[in-house]
């Protein structure tokens, strides 16, 4: 029984290790809602007591660039899109960023998750990586997340990514709009009650949607730089 208990912690240390919130802020699962309601608009008065990961470029930047602040590659009323802090500490090239709604919204089980947030981390991951075919998107399972708010991770497919996802049952899709539909659908089938999403381009055109009871960014991208 020992060592079954023993393999279990470093189980859950391996998911815990994962999560991108953050420095100072290991178990704060509202980290991604409190930078939304409280990190982007940088005029309030308040803004350097209020937010504790202030936007790079404002006045209150602490010392640490990376980890301590916030930095917003895209933002429209409805979503933003952060630098992930795994990105602090990595070399020139190495991509990881984060599509959140400005709406309270949980994760992959919340009924008001937005079909729009697909498309503009698309549009956001291709300004920031061309049109490179190992762009993916990523969301992951609710019970193998750190945060309880909804994020898209935008990232690249590893190298043995192709061959694990030959494995798997995926959907064609041509608009972005699709993918909750569609990876609903797909985790009905396959008995999935909790499951992550991954969403890369398709060969033939549009784009490739899969589902899984792991986590796809840990299992299809390269999620850290090496």
């Amino acid at each position: 029984m020992g060592h079954i208990r023993a393999l279990c912690a470093a189980l859950l240390l391996c998911v815990w290790v994962s999560i991108p919130v953050p420095a100072g802020a290991a178990g704060d699962r509202t980290v991604l809602w409190n930078i939304v309601a409280n990190c982007l608009d940088a005029s309030g008065a308040d803004y350097c007591t209020s937010c504790r990961w202030p936007r790079v470029e404002s006045a209150c930047s602490p010392g640490d660039a990376c980890k301590g602040t916030t930095e917003v590659w895209a933002e429209s009323a409805d979503f933003v899109v952060l630098r992930d802090s795994k990105m602090c500490g990595c070399p020139e090239g190495f991509v990881h960023g984060l599509a959140i709604p400005r709406a309270r919204i949980t994760g992959v089980e919340d009924p008001r998750r937005p079909d729009g947030i697909w498309a503009f981390a698309w549009e956001a991951a291709r300004r920031r990586m061309g049109d490179d075919p190992a762009i993916a998107l990523a969301v992951n399972p609710q019970g193998q997340r750190g945060q309880d708010q909804l994020h898209v991770h935008l990232l690249r497919l590893h190298g043995d990514a192709g061959k694990l996802i030959a494995q798997r049952t995926t959907t064609r899709v041509q608009s972005l709009d699709q993918v909750w539909k569609v990876a609903a659908q797909r985790a009905a089938v396959e008995g999935l009650t909790d499951y992550g999403v991954l969403v890369a381009p398709h060969r033939e055109g549009g784009f490739m949607v899969l589902v899984a009871r792991e986590s796809p960014e840990k299992l299809y991208t390269d999620a850290r730089c090496r």
